[in-house]
């Protein structure tokens, strides 16, 4: 082991060390008899769940919307991410890529900002609902996917790219031509690893008034209704099953 990894790691075990002295974590108090009767309390609030008709078409409608956020935001983030990419990209070795580093702080930026954040600075000019919700999905996973993008195009195999461009073919067409069709599968893979995580983020953003599943599970929880708020949770639970499972396949499906 080189001794500049050997320093990180040490570092890093410090650090860990550090966080756990620092934090105050109460463990005994968290693994008491005290604490589990008080978690067992709790959920038993949860049961019996709410199946009134009327409030499933509620929480089937805010399911709906909630999966129509995250759709939206990851197929606006994956266009605007390789919008992005390719300038963030160093195209072939002469590139002189000017604006590399600038339209990658720009993805630093856009990523650094977490989804609920971005939710509650767009309540601002978008006001209450889906749409902020579907653009702070959209601002932050542009960042996440431009910046996956970026890698992947630096790292395509160059032979054929520059085997057209010994021909004289333009930057754009080498890259529509060669680049694109070998990342293709990679672009895919990551944009449905997003969307994933994205299906998670819209059930949350209605905590801040983005709207969808999340908006009544902040509503109802807030007002104690324990047994609406298990149906909502449960709701959530199904729906981040159903898309995990369909992502996975899809990507095994692409990566044959």
């Amino acid at each position: 082991m080189k001794a500049g990894t050997a320093i990180l790691l040490l570092g890093m075990l410090a650090l860990v060390f550090a966080s756990f002295l620092t934090l105050g974590l109460k463990w005994g108090d968290f693994l008491s008899l005290e604490a589990f009767a008080s978690m067992g309390r709790f959920i038993a609030e949860f049961f019996p769940m709410e199946t009134d008709p009327k409030f499933l078409v509620k929480v089937g409608w805010g399911t709906i919307e909630t999966l129509a956020m995250s759709l939206m935001g990851t197929a606006l983030a994956a266009v605007a991410g390789l919008a992005l990419a390719i300038p963030a990209s160093k195209l072939h070795s002469n590139d002189k890529s000017l604006l590399r580093t600038p339209t990658r702080w720009v993805l630093n930026a856009l990523r650094s900002i977490p989804e609920l954040v971005w939710a509650a600075l767009l309540l601002i000019s978008a006001g209450l609902g889906p749409f902020a919700g579907t653009l702070a999905l959209a601002f932050h996973t542009t960042g996440v996917l431009g910046r996956l993008f970026a890698e992947s195009i630096e790292n395509a195999p160059p032979e054929p790219a520059d085997a057209l461009r010994t021909q004289g073919v333009g930057n754009l067409k080498v890259f529509y031509f060669t680049t694109l069709p070998q990342v293709i599968p990679q672009l895919m893979s990551y944009t449905l690893y997003r969307w994933e995580n994205n299906i998670r983020a819209a059930a949350i953003l209605g905590v801040v008034g983005a709207g969808g599943l999340g908006q009544l599970l902040s509503f109802h929880m807030g007002l104690f209704q324990m047994g609406k708020t298990a149906t909502i949770l449960a709701a959530m639970l199904l729906l981040v099953a159903i898309v995990d499972s369909m992502s996975y396949h899809l990507r095994r499906r692409m990566t044959r």
